[in-house]
């Protein structure tokens, strides 16, 4: 089990928009995607079977852009431990050259399915989520190349 989620998305014509390029609406959608089947992937069953999540703000940065046809790699992890019922994640998308061109800060809420109401992040289902500063420090060297 990975506490980093890597997913290839390609521009399809429908993402594109009256500029040529991937709606940002797209970026949100593979975003929410990659959350999604992070979550799938690495929270324990009965985690899943009590618990989804909300998104509470998303903050992005768009340095580049993709056309039709054309690929871009998402990686996603959460970088710290969560505040109450939230959890920050961090999310960058890389091109064909391994550039990032799109990179957000998102913060989600925990919700207990049963009652619909935020529920704070329990140790245990927060722990298999963690990538400690020292490796999220070696993977931003790594992958920038600096």
């Amino acid at each position: 089990m990975s506490p980093q989620l890597t997913l290839t998305f390609t521009a399809r014509a429908d993402d594109i928009d009256v500029m040529g390029h991937v709606n940002n609406a797209v970026w949100v959608r593979w975003m929410e995607a990659m959350a999604t089947a992070h979550w799938e992937a690495v929270a324990a069953p009965e985690h899943q079977a009590r618990y989804a999540w909300v998104v509470t703000r998303h903050e992005i940065d768009y340095r580049g852009n993709i056309r039709e046809g054309e690929s871009v790699t998402g990686e996603t992890f959460i970088p710290g431990p969560p505040s109450g019922a939230r959890f920050d994640r961090r999310v960058d998308f890389r091109n064909a050259a391994g550039k990032v061109i799109v990179s957000a800060r998102t913060t989600w809420a925990m919700v207990e399915i049963a009652t619909g109401r935020l529920a704070r992040v329990p140790p245990d289902v927060a722990a298999p989520f963690y990538v400690d500063q020292a490796n999220t420090d070696q993977a931003s060297t790594s992958a920038t190349g600096t």
